[in-house]
């Protein structure tokens, strides 16, 4: 694991050129191995990333008895000696995806206690609509101090309206729903590809699960689910992050792993703003030089463009010629990077804590700068990558959460990034 101190040292002013393969993403693989634990036979995910989150969330799971071997970065997880429901607390402080285990472990024991899951810091991000949710399948939820204390032993199947598309509690009512007897329905759902990732991960496993992508999901509860091998989607995001890389360096990037499909607003955004981009099959290939056009954009629940892109985006802005506008619909503290960027010469207006305005400038400044969460970070080493001079960005483990081996990503590129 990195040392918490870590910072990058980049020299910015480097075109990147070249070939990456996208890592699997992240926010699929974490649910996924959280799903294992449904079946007491051996499950093998293919490729996971090289990453905090995917550490901690191994560490978890062997401390509660599961056993996980390696074999390169393929994870195999063998679940039958679960013993234990005592989430470890302070990994669950540092980790948001903590919460994923809760359908899993309900499911597979019939109570569960946890305390609230950590994470970034980007809002307010409450776990009230899982709540609600498991409280419509039955399930019996109690305060105890700093922990909640769920007991499924009267649950039974449901129709359930999400108050919002929640990622989190959707999968987590797919994964409880998946052993519970009946027919239950999700209205409202998430409908992100990690949402889609995970219903085909566990209908290879036996479960019955009908219309992932769409606002109604509906799971028929069977009697138990079985082993397989699976290998998680593309990570969309890392993708995003390396084409708006290159988007602001200039040069030409080929990806691979890539499904253009699930970035289709980023895509477009970045064409508006002057990037030439040409896909074929699972490969992408992106191509800039010259100055980038201003833009507004508005974030949203998928397929509108997402959150997760939203620090990358302000630093395009930055540079971009003219005004451009971003109003932030998900989170309420997702400009925690702009105070930042302001230190390296941006021009950005903060309006309300869902909207600013930024005037283009013609270059950035290297400075020291903190990352304050994961996507805010990757953003300012981006930023550092076409800033003027030298840039040091600290704190980042938030980085390593995400992003698997980012600098040495970077630097086969062209990049110029010292971890120290």
């Amino acid at each position: 694991m990195k040392e918490k101190n870590d910072s990058f040292i980049i020299k910015g002013g480097k075109k990147l050129f070249g070939e990456a393969y996208v890592q699997t993403s992240k926010n699929a693989c974490l649910p996924i191995i959280s799903s294992s634990l449904l079946t007491t036979e051996k499950v093998k995910i293919k490729d996971c990333p090289d990453i905090l989150d995917v550490k901690n969330m191994v560490l978890m799971l062997q401390k509660l008895g599961v056993k996980i071997d390696h074999d390169g970065k393929d994870l195999i997880i063998d679940s039958s000696g679960l013993n234990n429901v005592n989430l470890d607390c302070e990994l669950t402080k540092t980790m948001r995806s903590s919460i994923f285990l809760l359908g899993s472990l309900l499911q597979r024991f019939g109570t569960i206690m946890i305390n609230t899951p950590g994470g970034c810091k980007i809002g307010a991000r409450p776990i009230d609509i899982h709540i609600d949710a498991f409280k419509k399948l039955g399930v019996k939820v109690s305060c105890l101090g700093d922990c909640l204390f769920f007991d499924a032993s009267r649950a039974k199947a449901n129709k359930i309206h999400l108050k919002l598309p929640s990622v989190g509690a959707t999968e987590n009512i797919v994964q409880f729903a998946c052993l519970l007897k009946g027919k239950t329905e999700i209205v409202n759902a998430a409908k992100e590809p990690e949402v889609v990732d995970l219903c085909n991960f566990l209908s290879l496993m036996g479960a019955k699960i009908l219309g992932a992508g769409t606002n109604k999901i509906t799971i028929y509860g069977v009697d138990s689910l079985h082993g397989v091998e699976y290998r998680p989607i593309g990570d969309r995001i890392v993708a995003g992050t390396l084409m708006t890389a290159v988007a602001l360096t200039g040069g030409e990037l080929t990806l691979r792993n890539a499904n253009a499909n699930q970035n289709e607003k980023l895509i477009d955004i970045l064409r508006r703003m002057g990037c030439q981009i040409n896909i074929k099959h699972d490969i992408i290939k992106v191509t800039k030089s010259g100055r980038l056009n201003s833009i507004d954009v508005v974030t949203g629940y998928y397929p509108e463009f997402p959150t997760d892109l939203q620090s990358m985006l302000l630093v395009l802005m930055c540079l971009a010629n003219g005004e451009s506008r971003l109003q932030e619909n998900i989170f309420e503290n997702r400009f925690l990077i702009k105070d930042e960027l302001i230190k390296m010469g941006a021009q950005i207006h903060q309006i309300d804590n869902r909207n600013v305005l930024v005037y283009g400038q013609n270059e950035l400044r290297g400075c020291t700068v903190q990352a304050k969460d994961l996507r805010g970070g990757a953003s300012l080493v981006l930023a550092g990558l076409v800033a003027k001079g030298e840039t040091v960005v600290e704190g980042i483990r938030y980085i390593d959460r995400g992003y698997d081996h980012f600098e040495d990503v970077l630097n086969s590129l062209g990049a110029d990034i010292k971890r120290t």
